[in-house]
């Protein structure tokens, strides 16, 4: 609940003042501003199988910091333990790399072509994770022949020694977008507080639905200035989504705005690492424990079976 974050980071940064001061002086929830560094992971449920867990990050439209969040997250995971692999799917904009600042020589269209290996494919970076490059010839997929099509999810069975596989999607409902997410383990849907970006959001929930009706659906509300703002706007987003689609919307939780962020985005360095002791790395610390911390279902197949499942649709 959003409630619960914000209780959790009043918590945490009234500690550290009553440690400076023996009191703590806070302000009310809605105008707090959390300074401290979250350095002790909370506990984690066991993992139940060796298949990799996919995580599909996605939102209605574009800017509302979902790349961002997606590879900030990401290296949170790591730090906690977890083996990362982050997959750009944002296959007509792909930017995981300018977040990272690096140039990813080859993608995952030469493993479709059987001209690269995976590992090949797969760059390891400076902060614990590692990137797999997406491209626009993914949406080719349903020319590939049996021979190429069985050796692409051969390649895709060796990564099963990763614990997470995020996907940072494109923004909106196209068909290449809405098959990255209804395929994966969990969806995560980023918004922000204005109105279009909301609307948006809940376009992307009942693209969801329409096809997938049992799907489970995450949101996180991004760029907030108060907690009060970010249960307002999960509040609707829940309310109407229920109302008209009779679908459960979870609440993951919210990131507060700051200029760091975007000072860090210009510097290509994530911002967790530049300013690991920033509000907004506690919020998504949160937000990464919560979601790591549901239970994983026993259908879970890992990223074979998650390319197995999109190949199955490309070819059906």
């Amino acid at each position: 609940m959003i409630m619960d974050q914000a209780a959790k980071l009043r918590k945490l940064a009234q500690g550290r003042e009553q440690k400076k001061s023996g009191t703590a002086l806070l302000e009310p929830v809605e105008e707090e501003i959390i300074t401290e560094e979250v350095r002790e992971p909370e506990p984690l449920l066991p993992a139940t199988g060796k298949n990799t867990r996919v995580i599909s990050i996605t939102s209605g439209k574009g800017g509302v910091g979902k790349s961002t969040f997606a590879v900030n997250m990401a290296i949170i995971m790591a730090r906690m333990g977890k083996k990362v692999l982050v997959f750009d799917g944002d296959l007509g904009l792909a930017n995981i790399n300018v977040l990272l600042g690096i140039i990813p020589e080859h993608n995952i269209y030469e493993v479709m072509k059987g001209k690269k290996k995976l590992r090949d494919v797969i760059l390891t970076t400076n902060y614990g994770i590692d990137i797999l490059a997406g491209a626009n010839g993914i949406s080719q997929l349903a020319n590939l022949t049996d021979s190429q099509r069985a050796t692409f999810l051969e390649e895709f069975s060796q990564l099963d020694d990763y614990d997470v596989m995020l996907i940072d999607t494109g923004a909106g409902i196209s068909s290449n977008v809405i098959g990255l997410v209804t395929h994966a383990d969990d969806i995560v849907i980023v918004t922000t507080p204005e109105p279009t970006a909301i609307t948006d959001a809940y376009g992307m929930i009942k693209s969801i639905v329409a096809g997938h009706k049992e799907r489970e659906i995450r949101l996180v509300v991004n760029r907030v200035s108060t907690a009060v703002e970010a249960k307002r706007v999960a509040d609707r987003l829940i309310s109407i989504s229920d109302q008209f689609l009779k679908t459960r919307v979870e609440n993951l939780g919210f990131i507060f705005e700051e200029n760091l962020v975007q000072k860090s985005i210009r510097s290509q360095r994530p911002h967790v690492a530049l300013h690991p002791a920033s509000k907004s790395a506690a919020c998504i610390h949160h937000v990464a424990s919560r979601l790591l911390n549901i239970p994983v279902e026993d259908n879970q197949q890992g990223v074979n079976g998650f390319f197995r499942k999109i190949l199955d649709k490309a070819f059906g």
